[in-house]
């Protein structure tokens, strides 16, 4: 049984670290703050999930305290990184290339990035 749960564990840290990296690599390619927010934000949930499965299956820590920083993960992580993104709108940061924003219209604000 040992066994299993090492190999679980070292699969979860080979792919969590794989999508780390690619987490990374998106932050690095990406040419603005708001594609560059969709790489880290979404592929760093799943990394982070992934290596506290890791952690889980590789020591004896509890499950459920496992669970419950996943879950807070799982809210907070969207929400910081829309929190950002508006930020970031807001302050009027332009889009690399947007091909069309219908942002101001719903707002009633007369923002157009550049």
């Amino acid at each position: 049984m040992e066994t299993i749960s090492q190999t679980v564990a070292l699969v979860a840290v080979l792919v969590g670290t794989f999508f780390s990296v690619v987490g990374v690599l998106g932050y690095l390619r990406f040419p603005d703050v708001y594609t560059r927010l969709h790489a880290t934000g979404k592929v760093g949930l799943f990394s982070v999930v992934l290596l506290l499965v890791a952690a889980v299956m590789w020591t004896p820590l509890g499950w459920g305290k496992a669970l419950l920083l996943m879950v807070l993960l799982m809210i907070s992580g969207p929400v910081a990184a829309h929190a950002i993104a508006s930020a970031a709108y807001r302050l009027g940061i332009p889009m690399k290339e947007a091909m069309q924003n219908d942002l101001p219209e719903e707002m009633g604000e007369g923002l157009e990035p550049d």
